[in-house]
């Protein structure tokens, strides 16, 4: 199956005189809850669904707690998320301080067998 993608017009935000320009844009095809994995991972496997739904909403619960502890959460071959922070440029190492801190998110990586097998996927235009 291809993956959907459409085609889109945008400016240059940085250069509103520069002229525009056509991109792609993948286009989503629906989405896909924790129940309905569950129910997949399920039917693969000799869990049940609700057996499959807790570990996937205790791993949800874990993976706050371990990057509040500084650590990289590694997900096997499906990547990694750590914790990158935006902060306020200070003139001196002694003037840096929490309150320096400006925004902090969580930055996931995919792997490089999920990229690998990302690197196959065939797109077709969206009619």
């Amino acid at each position: 199956m291809a993956v959907k993608y459409k085609v889109v017009e945008m400016g240059n935000p940085g250069d509103q005189s520069a002229p525009k320009k056509f991109y792609a844009r993948l286009v989503s095809n629906g989405e896909i809850t924790l129940h309905s994995l569950s129910k997949e991972i399920a039917g693969r496997s000799s869990l049940t669904v609700g057996d499959v739904k807790n570990v996937i909403e205790q791993l949800i619960e874990l993976i706050p707690q371990h990057l509040a502890e500084g650590k990289i959460v590694r997900l096997g071959t499906l990547g990694s998320i750590s914790l990158t922070c935006s902060s306020e440029g200070k003139e001196t190492a002694a003037k840096v301080n929490p309150s320096c801190i400006k925004s902090i998110k969580a930055s996931y990586r995919p792997s490089n067998d999920l990229k690998s097998s990302l690197a196959d996927l065939k797109f077709e235009k969206q009619s």
